[in-house]
């Protein structure tokens, strides 16, 4: 159902279905994706959220506000940790969030955020660190060959703390030769800051592609930021420069997979900006495997083995994700057999 509304949302030439059913089912899976803001956004710039059941209107609002409201709040909490880094003069690049939001999808409320996420070199990071702990966060279990380090601090009234995570790159270590170098020569400065940056065009959407496949694009709000971010830069996308990059970056397969995948449920795509790539893509995917977490079939392993271990430019990143496959897998049993005690 949600798919059906979002391909209505972006594509004039596919009609929103009017029956009762349709809205009852598409609300639970707006829900269980967590992506009312999204969609009352869009629905709201497009004219036709007033063409919906009042009762849909009504969750997608409620949820919408709560959103903002949130927003406000990270965003605020962004700004004193990007001043104090300002003020430290470490380079930092803020990674989507509310940055994000109102960049691409045109509003704060646009696009739920959770965390705090910020881009630092490898040489600042120690630095950044102490800024960061100095505003009152507390440094959480660190995953060995991560690309990031989570701090964490209680908030008033809230039962979820609010999460600073710091990366020094985009990739888990070995899995990629990712250049973050490039990423940071053509970054450029935020407003009147010095040192705090925000990532080019064509850089972010090579960010949120390999962001949605590295959670496996297990929810639609992956879909969501890829779809958007195609609709708004349309050809300021450069494709051929993107597979000469990844090629380089031996995150190729992992690029094109993700975004045939995304062609492949939202064929309008290519008529806003087609996609150069060749036939033959495994497109293994599911959504009743991300919607239902009872669902099971042989496509599904087959999809989440690829995943796991093919989905590499390189023996070399492959076998660096089999030891950490067995890394986590051991430090799972190991936790299981604590708290057993």
């Amino acid at each position: 159902m949600i798919i059906t509304l979002i391909q209505a949302l972006y594509d004039p030439r596919v009609p929103i279905p009017q029956e009762i059913e349709f809205f009852d089912k598409a609300l639970e899976d707006i829900e269980f994706f967590d992506i009312s803001p999204q969609i009352y956004w869009l629905l709201k710039q497009r004219g036709q959220l007033v063409q919906m059941p009042p009762f849909f209107q009504e969750q997608l609002q409620q949820k919408y506000n709560g959103t903002i409201y949130q927003n406000m709040f990270i965003r605020s909490q962004t700004k004193i940790a990007l001043e104090k880094l300002e003020e430290a003069g470490i380079q930092t690049i803020p990674l989507k969030g509310t940055f994000f939001a109102e960049k691409y999808f045109g509003h704060l409320g646009a696009r739920g955020t959770s965390d705090i996420d910020l881009l630092v070199q490898p040489f600042d990071l120690e630095r950044a660190i102490h800024c960061v702990k100095s505003l009152g966060y507390i440094e959480q279990e660190r995953i060995p060959s991560h690309f990031h380090w989570s701090f964490s601090k209680e908030i008033p009234e809230s039962p979820i703390p609010l999460t600073i995570e710091l990366h020094w790159d985009l990739m888990k270590e070995k899995t990629s030769d990712i250049n973050m170098d490039e990423f940071w020569e053509q970054a450029t400065a935020i407003g009147s800051y010095r040192y705090i940056k925000e990532l080019s065009d064509y850089h972010t959407f090579y960010m949120i592609c390999l962001h949605g496949w590295r959670h496996n694009l297990c929810s639609l709000k992956y879909f969501l930021d890829i779809i958007q971010m195609i609709h708004i830069l349309q050809d300021k996308i450069d494709y051929i420069r993107l597979q000469k990059d990844a090629a380089t970056h031996k995150t190729l397969r992992r690029t094109v997979r993700t975004l045939a995948i995304v062609y492949h449920h939202f064929p309008h795509l290519a008529g806003i900006k087609e996609l150069p790539i060749k036939k033959g893509i495994n497109l293994w995917w599911q959504y009743n495997a991300i919607r239902d977490r009872n669902y099971k079939t042989y496509i599904q392993y087959v999809n989440w083995v690829y995943y796991e271990f093919f989905d590499f430019d390189s023996l070399a990143h492959t076998w660096a994700a089999l030891v950490n496959f067995m890394y986590s897998v051991g430090n799972m049993r190991f936790s299981h057999k604590i708290k057993k005690m």
